[in-house]
């Protein structure tokens, strides 16, 4: 059986420690082998004010897909730009 050919996307996780949602995003993501960017956004307060800039969220978990901004852990959206599911 050939080898899929798997599309590289770039993928952005702003999450705090804290945050259960963050948490289930980046099993997620692990569990489907996608990479991604990790930003503990309270740590990184540049990171922080980049997020709600492009946003206009403060919430996390965001997931930057391909440029393109999910707030919370939004499952379906999430497998629509990723080509999962």
């Amino acid at each position: 059986m050939a080898e899929e050919t798997k599309k590289t996307h770039s993928v952005k996780v702003f999450s705090t420690p804290s945050c259960p949602w963050c948490t289930r995003a980046k099993q997620y993501l692990d569990f489907n082998d996608i990479p991604y960017q990790n930003i503990d956004v309270s740590r990184d307060q540049q990171a922080a004010v980049e997020m709600v800039r492009k946003s206009g969220q403060q919430g996390v978990p965001q997931l930057w897909i391909d440029g393109h901004v999910v707030v919370g852990f939004n499952k379906p959206v999430i497998d629509k730009l990723l080509g999962l599911g």
